[in-house]
């Protein structure tokens, strides 16, 4: 039985930046009301055009690029998404075509925010059985476009965003992927929805004179849901590694709302400088947002080789999880 470890990580995020102030033109909202709230000041929106896809393609071909390793390596694609191209075929295999990954097979990972997290999970699974040495991780999303841009209380909430990790086998005598602990409860999943377009309710007139195609969201159902939930996990995990908050040397919470985070912080007792936050520049980008904290904690040097990192996050379903990992690059 092999280990899973991280070998290389990237991001990509759309170039336009869409502002609160920028908002505050077209929504009945203010920059102040928004970051008092959520901590959000700025999004990265997708140009015209560019799908789920294309920014995933970034981020894979950036992974690859840092490894050293070419496209025709890579054994399996998960991607992690809510926000695919089309239902059919899947995001996973038109980011394979893409990047030119053509011993790749691969498959969609439908978690929403906790995507990213499940998808680690699953990997590492195909590494440790030994049946995959080389798997590519993605969670991408493209959120502003299944929002309803008169919606001020879920427009504000979401960007754009694409994180890729490339896994693959420890060496003798290193550790990895340490732990693991995923849920869902279903009971959640009128709370935070995007109710139209599937098998119960096709593509109508009707369906789409009801917004039925945006997301839905009850704020205050998902809120308390998810302080809970995100603290409980990641103390778990701790818990049942025999570790504590000082073990742990980057702290990589979902970036759905500062409120969140910090509540989960103040739980922990996790020392803010252990703490990835980032949503003020990018918002909730759902399944990317922490694989970009990762990676962009990687590009800072504020991860070295050794330390014990902690990934937990809460989204629709309702799904949550946690990873526990060796850091090894």
């Amino acid at each position: 039985m092999l280990d899973a470890k991280i070998t290389a990580v990237a991001h990509y995020v759309p170039e336009q930046i869409v502002t609160n102030l920028d908002l505050e033109k077209t929504l009945e909202t203010s920059d102040e009301w928004i970051r008092t709230r959520t901590g959000i000041r700025e999004r990265r929106v997708a140009a015209k055009g560019q799908a789920t896809s294309d920014l995933a393609a970034v981020a894979a071909r950036k992974v690859l690029e840092q490894r050293g390793l070419p496209a025709s390596a890579i054994d399996c694609i998960v991607v992690a998404t809510v926000t695919p191209d089309m239902f059919f075929p899947s995001t996973a295999c038109l980011l394979q075509n893409k990047i030119g990954a053509s011993r790749a097979w691969g498959f969609d990972l439908s978690g929403a925010c906790a995507g990213f997290v499940f998808a680690v999970a699953t990997a590492a699974q195909f590494i440790h059985s030994g049946a995959h040495k080389t798997v590519l991780v993605v969670g991408a999303d493209v959120m502003t476009s299944i929002l309803d841009p008169a919606d001020r209380n879920t427009y504000v909430l979401f960007g754009d965003g694409a994180g890729a990790v490339l896994m693959e086998p420890t060496e003798p005598g290193e550790k990895g992927v340490l732990d693991f602990i995923l849920r869902c409860d279903g009971a959640g999943g009128e709370f935070l929805r995007m109710p139209g377009g599937g098998s119960l309710h096709p593509a109508t007139h009707k369906t789409v004179e009801r917004k039925m195609h945006y997301v839905h969201q009850d704020g205050r159902a998902v809120f308390k849901s998810a302080v809970q939930g995100m603290a409980d996990v990641s103390a778990e995990i701790l818990a049942r590694n025999s570790l504590t908050a000082e073990d742990i040397s980057l702290y990589i919470p979902h970036q759905a709302n500062m409120r969140i985070i910090d509540a989960a912080v103040e739980r922990l007792r996790i020392a803010n400088d252990r703490v990835v936050r980032n949503i003020d520049r990018y918002a909730n980008t759902t399944a990317a947002t922490i694989p970009i904290g990762l990676s962009e904690s990687y590009d800072c040097r504020r991860i070295r080789r050794g330390d014990v990192v902690l990934m937990a996050t809460f989204g629709a379903g309702f799904t949550w999880g946690s990873v526990l990992l060796s850091w090894n690059l």
